[in-house]
């Protein structure tokens, strides 16, 4: 039986194999090949590795020696599998000629689920080894992707099994199994609970094999999930309710529909992407043709090049005047011309931003017909046409959108149209990275900072070394010389002096002992201390048949270095190396044979450290971060309770603590396990504690004399406190929230706010009867309507964009000096003064353009003659939003059903955040250009928009939009389309991501995001410390959907974590118009709309259409609940605030309790049937 697989490096499978010819790729790859890997890094040289595959966990994994595993990738993450040497691994040994393969043997792999793909470069022996390759993992690929959810369960268990079981005896210890179920998420209370689920034989031998781990995890899931409903008894049937075949998405929406593809451009979103050459931010990251392929395979059909003046002739791209990396014009057309239709054969759009010299403008359009040749579109399809040419008529075509010449011109001299500006950071007299001193531990630390005419703006501390490999793999190799002799020193298993050198050896007898017969920790459990006998030398203890042994490591000094060794004839650099040698390779003696397995963890290390205090009361502490006014400064302290420790911080200008326990021989912090305290601190001082803050300063009376403040801040003490306060785990107490205005509010009278939409409103206090009072714009606890406004995180709260807007930094600002001309900065100002002189200049001489298509056309002139469909404009997003509104979106609109229109972000988004798409897609703006390398909510509906229509990169807008009555703004002109009520309730989950070290308790969101009239969110309570298989008891969520050719529903999956706060952990967006009802799956997605692996949801979805069962009653008191756009203010405002303050809010309030009665009863009769149905397939 012949089959043809659906993935390649370059498009669909081009061969087709026989079972006889796979089975026989199978096993080739089973077996491996050695292979040549090249690094990323100059210092590494290329080295070879046993390449194999494994089939039972599809996994790519590579060694050193025949047990050692070096790495592994998962076959599900590979993107791209290109031959030849297509990477820049190889480009560093060009030169080399006894490292330079043959181009004919190398292959690269591409993979991820990121934006930035990682990439594996390799070269193999013979030109039929590197096709075996290639052949083999393109339908491995093909296949994994395609495998039936059994099956990638099996292949997923396997994989968790054999990464603990790294000795492959097929079992692993019931310790080991406790922190397996751990990690994927899932807590095991204790050992006892384990013991009672495994099999009397598994406990008696005191290990687990992979048969029982697989029972057990099917034990697990099932028990925790058949109280979804008592119907569901078929473990198989429930896996089948989670699977991808039962998804919510409509498959039929996978292919494109040709009869779709034939109105003009204009009639059509298109994928669209803003300096698509960038990696990361906007000021220091790298540039990239990667970037390109990413994105062109991601099925972006518009994408930017960023002209400058480059050597030869020729330009270069980057982002300019910043400190991004440049790569040349040449490469990037070569890089398009080879993914542009890899993934859609529908047109190409480059829009070019072109800041090159006449000269080389010729040599650009000379390259773009030498490399693109007939695909390049160089005269009009139809020249009597009247409107733009279809998608179908521009099959894989490129098209140029470029400025144009004024008319009789070869060129032209135009003057800036764009007013100098020094918010724009291209016209910064200087900008890069400086240092700064921080006045607490006087380091110094790397800031970008941006030099105007008279001030000096500078970001939030940065790394220096962006963008130049060379200084980071120096200074890494710098970092690795200065520690690696004393690398075991962070080792949990090195205890240093026990006992201070007194008393040693039974100290370590008593911590081996308790630790092993506590834990079940099995033999060969070990810890390394200094030798009390013998100086420079240190004693290895283990536990071995239920007693501790001890043996001493020798050291001596050759060459001048020290040498550590068991025995002569075995001898190593390093006390680490010799260490991590033994637990890779017995330990031999006339008695025993074994393996060092588990390091015994430092109990009270903590006691010797700078941030500990073994007596220090709450107020103490208090008392001391007070005067150190710094996020990051922290102390522990030991608590009066039996084994509980706090940590008390400072965050956001706050001092906060958060409460530590020790549960034997773990440490807890929320739901996180560390082996000591030590390890804790250890972890957060490189990972957030509290949401962006890392511990940072320890604190102590000799710190505090040193960089302690003389007068205490009374204002960091944590607002609204009891003394019996402390932060826990889902009990953070609420305050006054934030929330984020849904619409727009013009207040009626004095004492209320006026607002517009996205304001955020501060320290709100919700008063009764359906307003509540806040702080916005210099005025305080002012009145404004609840039902205008949604509650957010403080986390969501954007910073304010009239701080920002002012600053070339925009929201990266962190701080600004003024520069002051006087006599003792006679010198910088002289150096200064040059670049500006220089720059002032510059920028109000005239430039010559050589350019091709015009940009801007005002919308007072459309329907007139001057009005053109072949004429375009481009906005920033701050001149999109003067359209995109109630005044004048519909005639944005109508511009729009005529003409390209292109919106990119703001100058000032830095880091390469995204503005809100939905707006301007509402307002037919075809091409909402996004950054595709930020994992954000707008990209995430930017690729659920573009799933529609095979991925293809065109989506038709909704035949709405091109009827002449329809305004986007407002919900009446919806007089052809017919509303829908969706009913959803989220019943489980299988298979979360991890947030962190901790068990995730986590909650689901659900939105409905499209016109602004239809914008609502609703959530789950949270289920605690269960991330494997939580559930969720049966609540119908519903919504009423005015216009749903335009909406979309979106699932988020938040972690709360001990700090009351929500974390992101997965997603999954799609357009309403394309879901299936009944029982479903609803596949999750990571950040970067990436498939998270197993990870599902199962809900179920109801969908009503129009005005069914009597429903007429139920759409008109939806909509009489919800605030009118058009004039929201009458319905709320001046009337329902007269009088007294019972009488301001009775009516109001009675009727919106007669229209929820009302609507509930027709709620109720509608989904009555659910107590009766149980399961519904469509």
């Amino acid at each position: 039986m012949a089959a043809t697989a659906g993935f390649a490096s370059n498009g669909p499978v081009p061969w087709t194999l026989s079972d006889t010819e796979v089975n026989n790729l199978y096993r080739d790859l089973e077996l491996g090949t050695v292979l040549t890997l090249f690094y990323s890094k100059k210092s590494q040289r290329p080295e070879r590795r046993t390449f194999q595959v494994k089939l039972e966990t599809r996994q790519i994994i590579w060694t050193r020696g025949t047990d050692k595993i070096e790495g592994e990738i998962d076959i599900r993450e590979i993107k791209e599998i290109r031959m030849g040497q297509k990477s820049r691994d190889f480009e560093r040994y060009v030169e080399d000629s006894t490292a330079r393969p043959e181009q004919a043997h190398c292959f690269v792999i591409l993979y991820g689920t990121e934006f930035r793909l990682k990439a594996l470069s390799l070269a193999a022996t013979s030109d039929e080894e590197m096709a075996m390759w290639v052949k083999g993992l393109t339908w491995l690929v093909s296949d994994t992707l395609r495998s039936p959810t059994p099956l990638q369960i099996e292949r997923w268990l396997r994989k968790q099994f054999y990464a603990v079981d790294r000795s492959r005896e097929d079992r692993i210890s019931c310790k080991d199994l406790k922190c397996m179920l751990c990690q994927v998420n899932y807590r095991v209370p204790n050992m006892r609970f384990l013991r009672e689920k495994l099999p009397d034989g598994e406990l008696r031998n005191g290990d687990v094999s992979y048969s029982h781990f697989a029972q057990l995890y099917r034990s697990l899931m099932f028990d925790a999930q058949k109280s979804v409903s008592q119907t569901f008894i078929c473990v198989c049937f429930l896996t089948y309710l989670f699977s991808k075949e039962n998804t919510i998405w409509d498959a039929q929406l996978d292919q494109v529909r040709p009869e779709d593809m034939n109105n003009p451009l204009s009639h059509y979103w298109i994928s669209s992407s803003h300096n698509t050459y960038l990696t990361g931010d906007q000021f220091s990251s790298e540039s990239s043709l990667e970037a390109y392929a990413r994105c062109l395979r991601m099925g972006c059909r518009c994408i930017e090049l960023d002209c400058w003046d480059g050597p030869d002739g020729m330009p270069v791209i980057y982002h300019g005047h910043t400190l991004t990396t440049k790569i040349k014009f040449s490469d990037v057309l070569h890089t398009i011309k080879e993914h542009a239709f890899v993934t859609s054969d529908y047109p190409i759009i480059l829009s070019i931003e072109d800041h090159c010299s006449i000269v080389q403008q010729r040599n650009m359009a000379t390259f773009f017909k030498k490399v693109f040749g007939e695909m390049l579109l160089t005269k009009a399809v139809d020249i009597s046409a009247d409107g733009l040419p279809s998608p179908n008529q521009l099959k894989r075509k490129i098209l140029i959108k470029h400025k144009k010449l004024a008319e009789g011109s070869a060129y032209e001299e135009v003057s800036s149209s764009t007013p100098y500006s020094e918010n724009d950071i291209s016209n910064s007299i200087k900008n890069g990275i400086l240092y700064l001193e921080d006045p607490i531990n006087h380091e110094w630390y790397p800031h970008f900072f941006v030099l105007t005419s008279n001030k000096i703006y500078y970001s939030e501390e940065t790394s220096s070394n962006q963008g130049n490999e060379d200084e980071e793999e120096h200074r890494e190799v710098r970092n690795n010389c200065s520690f690696h002799m004393d690398q075991h020193v962070t080792e949990k298993w090195f205890h240093g002096k026990l006992g201070a050198g007194r008393d040693g050896r039974q100290i370590a007898e008593r911590l081996l002992s308790e630790y092993c017969l506590e834990t079940g920790a099995p033999d060969g459990s070990f810890l390394v201390r200094e030798s009390e006998t013998f100086v420079g030398d240190y004693t290895l203890s283990f536990w071995r048949s239920g007693r501790v042994q001890h043996c001493r490591i020798h050291s001596r000094q050759e060459a001048g270095s020290p040498k550590f060794y068991l025995t002569d004839n075995l001898v190593f650099d390093t006390l680490f190396a010799l260490i991590t040698h033994y637990q890779q390779v017995p330990l031999r003696c006339n008695e025993f044979e074994m393996k060092l397995t588990e390091p015994v963890p430092q109990t009270n290390a903590h006691e010797s450290k700078e941030w500990y205090h073994a007596s220090l009361s709450r107020s103490q502490a208090e008392n001391m971060l007070m005067r150190v006014p710094r996020d990051g400064a922290f102390l522990v302290r030991k608590r009066t309770e039996v084994n509980s420790f706090a940590i008390s911080f400072r965050a956001e200008g706050k001092i906060k603590h958060c409460r530590v326990q020790q549960e034997g021989q773990t440490v807890v912090l929320g739901t996180s396990e560390f082996d000591s305290l030590v390890d804790l601190i250890s972890y957060y001082e490189k990972h957030p504690l509290y949401r962006k803050m890392k511990l940072r300063y320890p604190i102590n009376e000799e710190t505090l004399e040193k960089i302690g403040t003389a007068e205490p801040d009374y204002g960091s003490l944590y607002e609204g406190r009891n003394p019996g306060f402390y932060v826990e785990a889902n009990q953070m107490p609420t305050f006054k929230c934030t929330v984020r205005a849904m619409y727009e509010y013009k207040a009626q009278r004095d004492d209320e706010l006026s607002f517009s939409k996205n304001t955020i409103i501060q320290n709100v206090d919700k008063q009764e009867g359906g307003w509540w009072k806040g702080d916005y714009g210099g005025k305080k606890q002012l009145w404004f309507p609840a039902n205008y406004v949604e509650e957010i995180s403080p986390t969501a709260v954007e910073p304010d964009r009239s701080a920002t807007e002012n600053s070339p930094l925009g929201d990266l600002l962190r701080g600004m000096c003024v520069c002051v001309r006087s006599s003792s900065l006679i010198h910088t100002h002289q150096h200064i003064a040059v670049p500006y002189t220089h720059t002032h200049t510059h920028t109000h001489t005239h430039t010559h353009t050589h350019t091709h298509t015009l940009y801007l056309l005002s919308l007072t002139e459309i329907g007139t003659e001057r009005a053109c469909f072949r004429d375009m404009s481009s906005f920033p997003e701050t001149k999109a939003e003067k359209y995109v509104n109630r005044i004048k979106g519909k005639k944005f609109l109508q511009y729009n059903r005529l003409q390209l229109s292109r919106i990119y972000p703001r100058g000032q988004r830095l880091d390469s955040s995204n503005y809100d798409p939905l707006p301007m897609w509402l307002c037919g703006s075809q091409l909402v250009a996004l950054n595709f390398q930020t994992a954000d909510k707008p990209m995430q509906m930017n690729q659920a928009l573009f799933m529609l229509n095979g991925r293809s990169g065109y989506v038709l807008q909704p035949s709405i939009m091109r009827d002449d009555t329809f305004d986007p703004f407002d919900r009446h002109s919806l007089r052809a389309v017919e509303p829908i009520t969706l009913c959803i309730e989220v019943l489980g989950a299988r298979h979360l991501p991890k947030h962190g070290r901790g068990i995730v308790c986590p909650l689901i969101e659900i939105e409905v995001c499209g016109a602004e009239y239809d914008n609502a969110k609703q959530r789950t309570d949270s289920e605690a410390d269960n991330g494997l298989n939580p559930t969720w008891p049966r609540k119908p969520f519903r919504f009423t959907v005015c216009n749903p050719s335009f909406a979309f529903l979106r699932f988020v999956v938040y972690e709360i974590d001990m700090f009351n706060d929500q974390n992101f952990l997965a997603q999954a967006t799609f357009p309403i118009n394309c879901l299936k009802t009944g029982y479903r799956s609803v596949p999750l997605k990571n950040s970067y709309s990436e498939d998270l692996e197993l990870a599902s949801l199962l809900v179920h979805m109801d969908i009503v259409r129009g005005r069914r069962m009597g429903d007429t009653s139920s759409i008109s008191s939806v909509s009489s609940m919800s605030p009118l756009p058009s004039s929201p203010a009458q319905a709320l405002g001046y009337r329902g605030r007269e009088g007294s303050f019972e009488a301001r809010y009775q009516s109001p309030v009675e009727d919106f309790r007669v229209s929820q009665e009302a609507l509930l009863d027709q709620e109720n009769r509608r989904y009555a049937w659910f107590k009766d149905v149980k399961f519904t397939f469509l």
